[in-house]
C-alpha cells in the first residue's frame, strides 16, 4: 500500500453533487458528477450523497484506509465552524443540517464544511490559477456573484462566516436596483447574469436599436449567452452592456484591492463570455484590468495580477479536498 494519503472533495450544487478523490499533492485520482440531492427530501439526499461519495472512493481503486477526510463545500448560509448548514437557497429541506459531522459519523472520517463559493477560492488558490500566490480574490459570475478570500494561505471566513460575499457589496446606496435579499444597489445587481438580462431588457424597452429583437422575435430567451454570441458579431448594444458588466465587477475589485490588498485576483462562473478563447471574453478581461488600474493606489494598479480562473467546473470539489486536507495538517501539527 503506498503511503501516499489522499481526501475527498464534494460540491454540492443545486443540479448535481461533483466529488473527487484527491491525493494530498493535488492529483485528482477519480472525479464524478451524479444527480441532485434535492428530490425526495432531507433522508434521501443524504443517502444520495453518501453513495456518490463511496462510488468516487470504489472508482479512485483507494483504499478507505487511505482516505483522511473528507471536505464538502455548500451553497447557502452556513455556520462553519459548527459545520451546520443554516439556510441553504436551493436545498429544501436542508435548514439546520449538521452536515460535517453526519458525514464524518457515517464513514469514521474528519470532515469539515465549507462555502461553496469558498471552497472554489481555495481550489483556485491550492491548485489553479493563483497557486504562485499567497492571496486571492476569487469571482464566481453566474446567476448571481460569489466570491472567496484567501489570505496568507488561509480563507477568510470571518466572525459569522460571511466573509467573502463581495456580490453583496453596495455600488449605488440610493436608487439602485431592487434586491429579493433586502439588499439593494449590490454588485450583483449591476454585474451578474440576471443583471445583464435585466439591463438589456431596460435598454430595448427604451427604444435601443439591436440585433437582439431580432433574435427574440425568432423565438430566441433572451440569456449571457445570446448577448454574448450577439456582442461577438459586432452588435453595439450587447458589447456596450457586456462592458459595463466588467466596469461594475472592477468597481468591486477596486473595493477589495484597497481593503486587503491580493496579490491575484481571477475570475470564473459560467458568464465568462468564452475567457481568452474569444476575442470578446480578451476584451472582457481588459475592461476589468483597465478600469481597476483607474481607480486603484499606482502600486497595487500594477502590481495585482488579473485573470480567468483555471479549475472550471473542477474548483469546488478540489478546493473542498483542499480544505479537509489544510485541516488534517493543522491539526496534526497543533499535537506535535
Amino acid at each position: 500500500m503506498s503511503d501516499v494519503r489522499y481526501f475527498i472533495g464534494v460540491d454540492i450544487g443545486g443540479t448535481s453533487i461533483k466529488t473527487g478523490v484527491v491525493s494530498e499533492h493535488g492529483e485528482t485520482v477519480s472525479h464524478l458528477t451524479s444527480g441532485s440531492i434535492q428530490k425526495g427530501g432531507r433522508q434521501a439526499g443524504l443517502e444520495n450523497l453518501y453513495n456518490t461519495i463511496e462510488s468516487a472512493v470504489e472508482l479512485s481503486g483507494i483504499a478507505w484506509e487511505q482516505i483522511c477526510g473528507i471536505g464538502v463545500a455548500s451553497p447557502g448560509t452556513l455556520d462553519i465552524p459548527r459545520g451546520i448548514v443554516l439556510h441553504p437557497f436551493n436545498l429544501p429541506g436542508w435548514e439546520n443540517l449538521p452536515l460535517r459531522d453526519l458525514i464524518s459519523e457515517h464513514f469514521g472520517k474528519p470532515a469539515i464544511l465549507q462555502n461553496d463559493a469558498n471552497a472554489a477560492a481555495y481550489g483556485e488558490y491550492w491548485l489553479g490559477g493563483a497557486k504562485d500566490s499567497n492571496s486571492l480574490l476569487f469571482w464566481t459570475l453566474g446567476t448571481g456573484i460569489g466570491a472567496g478570500i484567501v489570505i496568507n494561505g488561509e480563507l477568510v471566513t470571518g466572525a459569522h462566516s460571511h466573509a467573502g460575499e463581495c456580490g453583496h457589496l453596495i455600488i449605488q446606496a440610493d436608487g439602485g436596483p431592487y434586491s429579493e435579499h433586502g439588499i439593494h444597489g449590490s454588485l450583483e445587481l449591476y454585474a451578474g447574469a440576471k443583471a445583464l438580462v435585466r439591463r438589456c431588457e431596460e435598454a430595448l424597452a427604451s427604444g435601443a436599436r439591436s440585433v437582439i429583437r431580432v433574435q427574440l422575435a425568432q423565438g430566441q430567451k433572451l440569456t449571457p449567452l445570446l448577448i454574448g454570441a450577439c456582442a461577438s458579431d459586432g452588435d453595439p448594444l450587447a458589447d456596450r452592456l457586456i462592458m459595463e458588466t466588467g466596469r461594475y465587477l472592477a468597481i468591486g475589485t477596486v473595493n477589495i484591492i484597497h481593503t486587503l490588498n491580493p496579490a491575484t485576483v481571477l475570475i470564473g462562473g459560467a458568464m465568462t463570455f468564452g475567457r481568452e478563447r474569444t476575442e470578446l471574453g480578451r476584451r472582457f478581461l481588459e475592461k476589468v484590468r483597465d478600469e481597476v488600474r483607474k481607480h486603484t493606489f499606482p502600486i497595487p494598479a500594477e502590481k495585482t495580477r488579473i485573470a480567468y480562473a483555471t479549475l472550471g467546473k473542477h474548483a469546488g470539489f478540489l478546493g473542498a479536498a483542499g480544505c479537509i486536507r489544510s485541516s488534517v495538517l493543522r491539526e496534526e501539527s497543533s499535537r506535535k
